[in-house]
């Protein structure tokens, strides 16, 4: 798909994110909304339950994720009615911890950890759907490749990736998660990226 992004980005600066979500919408029929039931998923969820409640929501579900990140998940899908489509990795997390561990980032094999946890469901994921369009909560100051992206950006394989909080810092989530009533998933653990400041390898896609 042929977008001019700059153009469209300088364009879209300050414009409310519901109004980039209903514009991207109608690139095309081929859409995705990922989703790691993390610290702020119910804000990008609860839009699309305004504007269109059937797009297909894509969690790959490291088998890592704590109690609460589950029972989040659930009530997310429940209040939205989620038309939830989850990605676990082909290796049971016993299987993967037997042969690797629970390697850190800077260990040898957290590549391979990486691969196999996050990076392989997502790509099947991508395979299934093939989307246009990637919506995603990625923002500016999360880490540094999300500073080096913008509200619209293109995956490796040529996706539209729009990011329609990128703007948004952490007080203007939680005055909206507070106006609407929605929950906050605090205690999220990403065991790719571990540290929030570190990147969950997806979005290098």
């Amino acid at each position: 798909m042929e977008l001019d992004l700059d153009y469209y980005n300088k364009q879209f600066k300050g414009v409310p994110p519901m109004d980039i979500i209903s514009w991207a919408l109608r690139l095309s029929d081929k859409r995705i909304v990922t989703t790691s039931f993390g610290k702020y998923s119910a804000v990008l969820l609860s839009a699309f339950q305004k504007i269109e409640p059937g797009i297909n929501v894509v969690w790959c579900d490291t088998g890592y994720n704590l109690p609460e990140t589950y029972d989040h998940a659930e009530y997310l899908k429940k209040l939205f009615n989620l038309n939830l489509n989850t990605y676990v990795p082909k290796e049971t997390r016993a299987f993967t911890e037997h042969r690797l561990g629970f390697p850190t980032s800077e260990q040898e094999n957290h590549a391979e950890f990486s691969e196999i946890v996050k990076l392989e469901p997502f790509r099947r994921a991508l395979a299934i759907h093939q989307p246009d369009i990637w919506f995603t909560n990625i923002r500016i100051r999360q880490t540094e490749l999300r500073s080096s992206k913008d509200i619209l950006s293109r995956s490796n394989e040529g996706v539209i990736k729009v990011s329609p909080f990128y703007y948004w810092s952490d007080d203007d989530l939680d005055d909206y998660l507070e106006a609407n009533n929605l929950p906050k998933n605090s205690t999220y653990f990403d065991p790719v990226k571990a540290l929030e400041s570190r990147e969950c390898g997806i979005h290098l896609q």
